[in-house]
């Protein structure tokens, strides 16, 4: 897929080499995404990530990440600062967004911006808030352990009851990617209760998900998290709207550092928002 747009604007398909010069402008922009985030995303949907070039070099960037037949997520729109005002970003966003078809697209923007986005047609479902900081460690918590094989189908299938979609293409890479370590917590049925991802990023460790069954298992869960981050800073991304996990990152001494906007521009399916502890990625999801 190629757009012309403005100036000599040319937008296309972007490849994961392409993805590591977006990926630094993110970190530019303070965002600290995931080391390996974005292969796993490419793991999903390979065709749903775009650049924009003028003269051969990007300018422009944004992700529209397809998950079956009625859900994506739009993400890393971004323009380089030096060549902000020219329309790059929204000739960028117009043939990125086409890539959705007539699935319902969620986004996490800045809060200056929820205007713009709703006159694309999103509205505001909820906030979600950064806490960062280090994670005091605790005694080792109970019926938490890291994750095997074994349990890969079961994650899968408490991941679909937590998002709006199914995506066990994108979990068979995130849950193996390099550096990423995963824990389970399972309830004495030997139901698995909840599960949350520790990952490297250019700034902090990110956690995302953490998703779990009550705030018991939350708690559980992050004790695991803060002790495999052995001092060092962690960043999790809370909706607002789970006021168990605020309370939760604030007893841990977590600090909130900014706020997004969750948005969709139609319904989505019913997922269990009580389990949301920390979202996956705000970039991507």
């Amino acid at each position: 897929m190629t757009s012309p747009g403005p100036d000599g604007l040319v937008v296309s398909q972007a490849t994961l080499d392409d993805w590591k010069v977006v990926g630094g402008w993110a970190a530019e922009e303070g965002w600290n995404p995931g080391l390996s985030d974005s292969a796993s995303f490419f793991a999903q949907d390979p065709g749903g990530f775009f650049v924009g070039r003028v003269d051969g070099e990007p300018v422009s960037a944004i992700s529209v990440v397809n998950y079956g037949a009625d859900y994506a997520f739009l993400g890393f729109y971004l323009v380089r600062p030096d060549l902000r005002g020219n329309g790059y970003g929204v000739a960028t966003w117009r043939t990125a967004l086409a890539h959705a078809g007539g699935r319902t697209v969620g986004l996490d923007g800045v809060v200056a911006q929820q205007h713009n986005y709703r006159k694309s047609g999103f509205e505001l479902a909820y906030r979600t808030v950064r806490f960062g900081g280090v994670a005091p460690v605790g005694e080792e918590p109970s019926g938490v352990r890291a994750a095997e094989l074994a349990d890969r189908a079961a994650i899968t299938a408490y991941d679909s009851a937590c998002y709006p979609a199914d995506r066990p293409a994108f979990l068979e890479s995130w849950l193996t990617a390099p550096g990423h370590r995963t824990f389970v917590r399972h309830a004495e049925d030997g139901r698995l209760s909840g599960y949350a991802v520790i990952r490297p990023a250019r700034d902090s460790l990110r956690v995302g998900p953490l998703f779990a069954d009550t705030a018991d298992d939350a708690r559980a869960l992050f004790a695991a998290l803060a002790a495999d981050a052995d001092g060092r800073a962690v960043a999790i991304d809370v909706p607002e709207t789970n006021a168990g996990a605020v309370a939760l990152v604030e007893k841990l001494g977590l600090t909130p550092s900014f706020e997004t906007a969750r948005m969709y521009t139609g319904p989505v399916r019913t997922f269990a928002g009580e389990r949301v502890h920390g979202v996956t990625s705000l970039e991507l999801g």
